[in-house]
């Protein structure tokens, strides 16, 4: 297995905290990167209904087997367990001592804000960036075969066809995660209200359309898509705006957070169906909006990322905010470099001109393989999407 960009965050946080907590979807690897950073510890799972009853029924006991701390996986399944760790780590703070993992990301936060706020460390794994994606044997190398596979490890670890992994991930994930969460009488809307999603992706929020088109309320549509942003499947991206005399869209913006995901629920079968797709420009901007917020939480930080869009049209995908410095980010996925695709990006960096300490940074990313730089705004590749607010 690769070596995550998270591993040395997790070091060091074990290091300050009794508890570090690693959230993030099914399968992106946070079980191995525990296992990996602390070979040592026991570890634990409490999926198993006889392991997640004995730390339910007997909790000081379960914890009594960890005098020196372990690996606790799955720990959402037995959230009470934490009040006894609470107490566990106030009497011996040492840090660096237990290590829990969680999918649901809600259910998990409810417990740690109320068990062991100022005691653990909350770090986020997401499935690999292109960066870390190229630390496989036999990575995608072009910008569909990318978008195809999304980035989930074990299709790329073990050389599974997406397809059909990404199949059995859905499956498990409707049948298994979403009725832990919701009291889903019918799982076949749930699946037609994702494929839904996955056609609105890096489109602004439209809550009364996505119920309409499912056949559902719409509470039941923002319950539905607040399950798909705490597992991890999605996410908003709020509106960003300046204090100029401008008239601004406030709908945010959904994001699949995987586009092999994406494109699975979306019915594409294979990387050349994306070259002439009409969502073939909305997937390569959720990916890469996806790439730069996992850049962010890779790193153990908190993204502040914005899409910002005009009444008047003028629109720039991604906004990204880095204490006084400003990203700005378009994309567009076509191969060959247009002029006009960079005139959102002059004209706000223009406007906020005077209004910023220091000068926004725009930045143009495309589907085409030649970096250069015009008017002011740095083209790069695809291919370099990491390179996005490194310098500097």
């Amino acid at each position: 297995m690769i070596q995550r960009n998270l591993l040395p965050v997790l070091l060091r946080s074990a290091e300050l905290y009794p508890v570090v907590t690693l959230t993030g979807p099914r399968q992106a690897g946070k079980t191995t990167l525990c296992q990996q950073a602390f070979p040592d510890k026991p570890y634990t799972n409490l999926e198993p209904l006889e392991t997640r009853a004995f730390a339910q029924e007997d909790p000081r006991g379960f914890l009594a087997q960890f005098p020196s701390g372990a690996i606790l996986d799955e720990v959402q399944q037995a959230p009470d367990l934490l009040s006894y760790l609470q107490v566990h780590v106030d009497r011996n703070p040492a840090p660096g001592q237990f290590m829990l993992t969680g999918s649901q990301h809600l259910g998990l936060s409810q417990a740690i804000s109320q068990s062991l706020a100022g005691r653990t460390a909350v770090l986020h794994l997401l499935p690999p960036n292109l960066e870390e994606l190229r630390r496989f044997p036999n990575p995608p190398d072009s910008l569909f075969d990318t978008l195809f596979a999304g980035a989930y490890p074990r299709i790329h670890d073990r050389g599974i066809p997406p397809s059909r992994w990404l199949s059995d991930y859905l499956a498990t994930y409707v049948q298994r995660d979403v009725r832990q969460v919701l009291n889903v009488g019918d799982l076949a809307t749930f699946t037609t209200f994702l494929r839904l999603c996955a056609g609105s992706t890096a489109q602004e929020l439209n809550l009364s359309r996505l119920a309409t088109d499912a056949g559902i309320s719409q509470p039941t549509a923002r319950a539905w898509l607040s399950v798909l942003e705490t597992s991890f499947l999605g996410f908003r991206l709020p509106p960003w705006h300046t204090n100029l005399r401008k008239r601004w869209v406030k709908a945010p913006k959904f994001h699949f957070f995987d586009s092999g995901l994406a494109c699975h629920l979306l019915g594409i079968q294979s990387p050349d169906q994306l070259r002439t797709h009409p969502l073939r420009g909305a997937l390569f901007e959720s990916w890469a909006a996806s790439e730069l917020l996992k850049q962010q939480y890779h790193q153990g930080r908190q993204p502040q990322a914005f899409h910002y869009r005009e009444i008047s049209g003028r629109e720039v995908d991604l906004v990204l905010e880095d204490g006084p410095r400003l990203h700005l980010v378009e994309m567009k996925s076509g191969q060959t470099f247009d002029s006009s695709w960079i005139e959102p990006l002059r004209g706000l960096q223009q406007d906020l001109a005077g209004h910023a300490s220091i000068p926004p940074e725009g930045t143009l990313l495309y589907g085409g393989h030649q970096p250069q730089t015009r008017q002011g705004v740095k083209i790069l590749p695809w291919s370099s999407v990491d390179k996005i607010g490194q310098d500097g």
